[in-house]
């Protein structure tokens, strides 16, 4: 039996080993299936102005970088909005503080980054935040930067955390109130545990479905994954060892899967 054991543990190590090979492949981050139909120019600008909208200082580095280096890859312009400072354990000034150190790793200016810090949306499981609320602040800052894309959590909001989720319906309510505007919102699809914790490995079947689904979907590769781990080192009161660990485990690190709201 023990035979059995090492070859399946070879095997693990030998597919991980070929995915980051397949990850490493490219000098730049890239899409699959590659298409220029993926957020082309608009009109006369070549770039999108692309809002990535957050609940927490981290989230951005945690699992949005394939995304955020894709997009800057592209010469698009990034700006975040953080909801909340992340105030639960009482570190909110020092997470704000962090979010721009890891903003400016992954070469997103400061000025260009937002962290809110509203009564009504304190960070918290058993926080509620108000989707009309979220919905409005959010066109703030859409109109602040003439913004035209907007990349966020899905309705699972990746771990389930409901402020992630709040996010997420704040954004839904945002495009019904506004159906004749020229907003174009993607979300991060939520994995299973499998899938979350393959790491590299998830490359094949991300980008399986993203070529074959019927809805309108990309896999978003990170050829550069020690970018995330710089980024999301910039959080030093969130870098404990479970996070440590979680960055090296987690798809997020490696691959986004982005679907059209």
């Amino acid at each position: 039996m023990a035979w059995i054991w090492m070859l399946s543990v070879a095997g693990a190590v030998l597919l991980w080993a070929v995915s980051l090979g397949r990850i490493l492949s490219s000098p730049t981050p890239y899409s699959l299936p590659p298409s220029p139909r993926f957020l082309p120019p608009l009109g006369d600008r070549r770039s999108r102005n692309v809002l990535l909208v957050l609940a927490h200082p981290d989230d951005e580095s945690m699992f949005f970088t394939p995304t955020i280096l894709f997009l800057k890859s592209k010469g698009h312009s990034i700006h975040v909005l953080c909801m909340s400072l992340g105030n639960a354990d009482g570190l909110g000034d020092t997470r704000k503080e962090e979010l721009y150190d890891a903003c400016a790793t992954l070469k997103i200016p400061a000025e260009q980054v937002s962290v809110l810090d509203h009564q009504k949306l304190q960070d918290g499981f058993h926080e509620k935040w108000d989707h009309g609320l979220l919905a409005e602040l959010a066109m703030e800052q859409i109109q602040l930067w003439d913004i035209d894309t907007i990349v966020t959590f899905d309705s699972y909001g990746v771990s389930g955390h409901p402020n992630h989720r709040d996010v997420h319906h704040g954004i839904c309510k945002l495009l019904h109130e506004n159906q004749q505007g020229n907003i174009e919102a993607w979300e991060l699809v939520s994995l299973n545990m499998f899938r979350k914790y393959s790491g590299a490995v998830d490359i094949w079947l991300s980008s399986f479905i993203s070529s074959s689904s019927k809805q309108l979907m990309y896999c978003l590769v990170n050829c550069s994954p020690s970018r995330t781990f710089e980024a999301m080192a910039a959080h030093r009161s969130q870098w404990v060892w479970f996070r440590r660990l979680f960055v090296r485990l987690s798809s997020y690190t490696y691959v986004n899967m982005l679907q059209k709201i």
